[in-house]
């Protein structure tokens, strides 16, 4: 384990803890902030409609590269991949439900492609690192692309037969079929909106922009091409 590794580690155990401490990135919830986050009201046409989800770490992280995407109606965090029916953000963060924290993107496909939303994905995750994301470390943060059909399994495992070629070595990203998503409570949907000093905090210390940069140079946080194309 390296020194940079070694302290994001470490930070994230006590960021961790603060959380199921009840600490300081949950005070003061509203009365129903611990109530199941209702179904999202989409503005999509349910023809054109269609559904993709991603784990790429902490979800309150990858909502806003997807909510600043025209054509995308919705985002919502939650769970997925693990064995317990609808469990609650403190069970998962325990690691015993083996689901990872996921974001679930609602979007219009006559606007904006699965594809595209593959290349937003990559760029916001370390491909390289299967136990965790950044700080956050164990199976509740591993990075994973769940396919709700045969055609985004394909996709996606395209997108990371590409993103192999780049670096010539293996990826740590899963692909694996949706069997159920869960959504978090109400209070970590638009976390970075409802408190963005603190949110800005937990992400400038977690390092999670600078490890993007890290890989990715320019294209972090980009939708630029897998194949380091510009």
């Amino acid at each position: 384990m390296t020194p940079s590794t070694q302290s994001y580690w470490l930070l994230g155990a006590a960021l961790l803890a603060a959380v199921l401490a009840g600490g300081m990135f949950f005070q003061g919830p509203a009365p129903d902030g611990n109530a199941p986050s209702p179904a999202p009201t989409d503005s999509v046409p349910a023809a054109v409609a269609d559904t993709a989800t991603f784990a790429g770490g902490c979800f309150w992280c990858m909502e806003p590269p997807y909510d600043k995407i025209d054509g995308v109606a919705s985002t919502t965090s939650g769970f997925a991949g693990g064995e317990e029916v609808d469990p609650s953000y403190r069970e998962v963060a325990s690691g015993a439900t083996r689901h990872t924290e996921v974001v679930q993107v609602v979007y219009d496909s006559t606007t904006v492609s699965y594809e595209r939303l593959l290349r937003v994905y990559w760029h916001n995750v370390d491909p390289f690192d299967g136990t965790g994301q950044f700080c956050d470390r164990g199976s509740q943060y591993r990075p994973a692309i769940f396919a709700h059909d045969a055609q985004q399994q394909r996709s996606a495992e395209r997108s990371k037969d590409t993103v192999a070629a780049q670096f010539d070595r293996d990826i740590a990203v899963q692909v694996q079929s949706l069997d159920a998503f869960y959504a978090a409570e109400q209070y970590h949907q638009n976390y970075y909106q409802k408190n963005p000093a603190d949110y800005k905090r937990y992400r400038q210390g977690c390092g999670r922009d600078a490890r993007l940069r890290e890989i990715w140079g320019e294209a972090a946080l980009s939708d630029a091409p897998l194949d380091g194309t510009t």
